[in-house]
Parts: C-alpha cells; structure tokens; sequence
C-alpha cells in the first residue's frame, strides 16, 4: 500500500475528501518526525512507539576494497509495534 491507497482509504472510513484526509496524514507524519527530531517518543496507544535511538560509533569494512572505514555516532528513528498491532498482523484478537 502506498501513500495514495491509505489517503484513499483513511478518506472513505472517515468520511471526508481525499484532500483532507491527505492533509490530516501530512500534518501527523510531519508532527511525528518533528517530536522524534527533537528526541521525543511519539506513543500511539495500540499502534506502537516511535522513538530516536543512539547508535554508538563502529568500524565497518568497504566491500569493495575491504578496507575498514570509521561510521560515526549517529541516532537513527527506531519504531516499536504496540500489542494490539502485533496480535492484528498476527491474526489474533488482542487482550483488554
């Protein structure tokens, strides 16, 4: 599923226009990624966790020349699925 097909979606279920669906979705998505940014967690009760998460300074290999090359520190967005979407994705009805 791609952006369009959930707009599409998220539209009918809600009943409203597509522009305003696709608006609704940008304005979540863009206020996700700005608390993450800022070193947030986002908690969608059910849904899951967006988080930032630390990844600590490594050595790696070229694979081309296998010559080892330094990867700095860097914090990467990391997602944690809640349990009513794992027991969904699963096939299973989740517990209250």
């Amino acid at each position: 599923m791609n952006k369009a097909e959930l707009i599409e979606i998220a539209a009918k279920d809600a009943d409203i226009s597509k522009a305003a669906a696709g608006k609704a979705l940008d304005a979540v998505i863009a206020a996700v990624t700005k608390a993450v940014s800022k070193g947030d967690n986002v908690t969608l009760v059910g849904f899951g966790t967006f988080k930032p998460a630390k990844r600590v300074a490594r050595l790696g290999k070229n694979p081309q020349t296998g010559a080892s090359i330094k990867i700095a520190a860097t914090t990467v967005p990391k997602f944690t699925a809640g349990a009513g979407f794992k027991a969904a994705v699963a096939g299973k009805k989740a517990k209250k």
